[in-house]
């Protein structure tokens, strides 16, 4: 398995942008799906976003269409998710998953994925 650690995580007012990153060591991410998962307290881990194995085009939750953005960076063996217009309700612990055998359909599911990073906090005040 891949190692994950993610980092960037903070505080933040609402309306504003954060950035978070999510570094891999142990094997590259080619070929590999990998996605941002969050979970709020009390709630369930929630999809945020993905790109598949194949390097398509990403896909995203409903709740942060327009406003996140995930990229990778293989030179790096990074990835990186680009939040905006941040509200408060986009607050929770951060986490980054990969996964060689996860299919198209299963993205959305954290079920798939078989390495997680332990996760960053983002907080947005309202």
């Amino acid at each position: 398995q891949v190692q994950l650690a993610e980092a960037g995580g903070g505080l933040v007012q609402a309306g504003g942008s954060l950035r978070v990153s999510c570094s891999a060591s142990g094997r590259t991410l080619r070929g590999s799906a990998v996605a941002w998962f969050r979970q709020a307290p009390g709630k369930e881990r929630e999809f945020v976003a993905a790109i598949p194995r194949t390097g398509g085009r990403p896909i995203y939750g409903d709740s942060v269409k327009g406003r996140f953005t995930i990229s990778t960076d293989n030179g790096k063996n990074t990835v990186y998710l680009q939040m905006n217009s941040l509200k408060a309700e986009d607050t929770g612990v951060y986490h980054c998953a990969a996964g060689e055998r996860v299919i198209t359909s299963s993205l959305p599911s954290h079920r798939a994925y078989d390495s997680w990073g332990q996760g960053t906090q983002v907080t947005v005040s309202s």
